[in-house]
């Protein structure tokens, strides 16, 4: 199993990828770039939309007609998070319909990862974009809420989001506190209870370089997407890897990624056995973006197993 690039395009900080099963397309944003893109395979075709401000993440919407599970849609219908609240668009380059206005201080803080629930509510992280205190939270926004509800808090950069294939584990990481938390979820309720530590890594040493390696620093815990039996693949910035664990939290696999800067996987394809990777290259030394041109591109690796589909948000 080896990488391939899916597009020579370059992003600063690519992010919150998703395949789309009915377009047949990968999404995902550059966050520096305040841009959201989308490339179809199959014909070639790339595509990007100028944001008014930062894109943390984004997530196919369905018509308000529709079911998160059975989901009626628009071409290019979707939610995303910008610096200054949650944003609908009914079509692909629309007009964007403020869902729900941020509780942060947007001079300080911005919107991260994010994507649906097997539910159709949306859920986004915050980032201190200073790193000075562990003052992001995670919101989730049901359907016609005008709201966002605070789910949990006591991180700096809110991350790895995912659920386990039952909906019954949510996940959550915390990129500068090196950890994953998890909760049980009870998803009608929308209730997380009994936290406990998933993994936890060591803090990057003091004086690292990137030329040290992976020996020297596994990296920090990213974006994140899980696999049919419930593993959970978690992209590790400055790392260079993705990691595999175990829904015990045992590192089952490490795949090696042709980039310093990993920043958060998915699953798709028409078999959903395809992992796309977005990675970053922003403010990283010329010397490692010299020796890794693959930095800032979106890879993409056949998988021996599929993992779960992208949900559709029903806000």
């Amino acid at each position: 199993m080896t990488w391939q690039v899916l597009s020579p395009h370059r992003c600063e900080l690519g992010e919150s990828p998703f395949w789309h099963p009915h377009e047949r397309r990968l999404y995902w944003v550059d966050i520096v770039a305040r841009k959201i893109h989308r490339f179809k395979p199959s014909t070639g075709l790339a595509e990007h939309w100028l944001m008014p401000s930062e894109p943390g993440c984004i997530a196919p919407a369905a018509l308000h007609a529709s079911t998160p599970a059975q989901p009626l849609h628009s071409d290019g219908a979707l939610v995303m998070a910008l610096r200054d609240g949650v944003y609908r668009a009914a079509h692909w380059g629309g007009p964007l319909t403020l869902l729900a206005p941020a509780q942060h201080d947007t001079a300080t803080h911005r919107f991260n990862d994010g994507r649906a629930d097997p539910l159709g509510r949306f859920w986004v992280s915050t980032i201190n974009e200073a790193r000075t205190a562990a003052s992001a939270q995670l919101f989730s926004l049901a359907p016609g809420a005008p709201q966002l509800q605070l789910m949990a808090s006591g991180a700096t950069v809110g991350n790895g989001l995912a659920w386990s294939p039952d909906a019954n584990t949510l996940y959550w990481a915390d990129t500068s506190g090196h950890v994953v938390r998890a909760w049980q979820w009870q998803a009608r309720a929308n209730v997380l209870a009994s936290e406990r530590v998933f993994k936890q890594w060591p803090a990057k040493p003091g004086g690292w370089q990137s030329a040290q390696g992976a020996a020297a620093y596994a990296g920090r815990p990213d974006g994140a997407a899980v696999d049919v039996d419930g593993n959970y693949y978690i992209a590790m910035y400055e790392g260079a890897q993705v990691l595999k664990l175990s829904p015990a939290g045992v590192v089952l696999a490490s795949l090696a990624v042709p980039a310093q800067c990993p920043t958060m996987v998915c699953f798709g394809g028409d078999d959903q056995r395809t992992l796309y990777l977005t990675t970053a290259r922003h403010n990283r030394p010329a010397s490692e973006l010299l020796a890794l041109p693959a930095s800032g591109a979106v890879l993409a690796m056949r998988m021996d197993v599929a993992g779960l589909p992208v949900n559709f948000c029903a806000a």
